[in-house]
């Protein structure tokens, strides 16, 4: 029975994420990680402006996530100046390379 509600727990997980709007390409991303690496590349690294933050390592995560969080950094919906920063110079195009490569890096 338990097992029942977590394939329901997983079916309605997946549905909320966001189907993405572009298809992403991991090898087109290897050009564009130099903006991601200095903080997202290393392990259990903080960033002390404009207060600490831990930076979580991207490697592994859903590339719908990445899209989204993306998305609301450009939009100004999450607020670190610097992602803001990095994400408003971002394409539809470049988020997905960069979602495409990143859910399967490690």
């Amino acid at each position: 029975m338990q097992g029942r509600y977590l394939v329901c727990g997983l079916a309605l997980a997946a549905s909320a994420w966001p189907a993405l709007a572009v298809e992403g390409d991991a090898e087109a991303a290897k050009g564009k990680i130099s903006m991601c690496v200095g903080c997202h590349g290393i392990e259990g690294y903080r960033t002390t402006f404009p207060q600490v933050y831990s930076v979580p390592k991207l490697g592994g995560q859903h590339p719908e996530y990445i899209v989204a969080a993306l998305q609301a950094y450009k939009a100004g919906e999450r607020s670190h100046p610097t992602m803001q920063g990095v994400a408003g110079g971002l394409s539809d195009q470049d988020m997905a390379d960069l979602a495409a490569y990143y859910s399967v890096a490690r």
